[in-house]
């Protein structure tokens, strides 16, 4: 059996304290259990999430927006550049097996709404308030919510 991929989602100019540490938790979190980590690998909640899963020795793939692989956060092991600029975001939605959004401006509502099309099970922590996602509190109850989902 191959490991879950699982997205998380989510500003990339987020500045706010508490959702950076959320987005560095569930990535933690996601690496201890073996599940592989995709985003558009760039600042703010992707680089929280890249940081917190390359830390806890998972890998981190980035869907780049651009043409370059330098444009990754440098805690993205895997750079897959896509010259689609937010046209990525259905690769990210179609790629993972569950999504985690945290915040989020428009760009992560057209990944949630992208994901929630393909009847794949979103979970939210300070997101989009919109039928069809699973809001949480914090990065603990995304991440069981997630696992339960998957049956792992």
């Amino acid at each position: 059996m191959r490991n879950p991929v699982i997205a998380v989602i989510g500003g990339g100019r987020e500045e706010r304290p508490e959702f950076l540490e959320a987005a560095e938790a569930v990535g933690r979190g996601l690496a201890a259990r073996g599940a592989v980590l995709i985003c558009g690998g760039l600042k703010g909640v992707m680089e929280a999430a890249c940081r917190g899963a390359a830390g806890a020795g998972g890998t981190t793939v980035g869907i780049l927006p651009g043409d370059s692989p330098e444009s990754a956060n440098a805690h993205v092991t895997v750079p897959i550049v896509t010259g689609m600029g937010i046209g990525r975001n259905v690769i990210i939605a179609r790629t993972a097996d569950a999504l985690v959004a945290v915040g989020g401006e428009y760009g992560t509502l057209s990944e949630i709404a992208l994901a929630l099309q393909m009847k794949k099970f979103v979970v939210g922590i300070g997101s989009w308030n919109i039928s069809g996602i699973r809001t949480v509190p914090n990065a603990d109850e995304a991440l069981t919510a997630v696992f339960e989902y998957l049956g792992l």
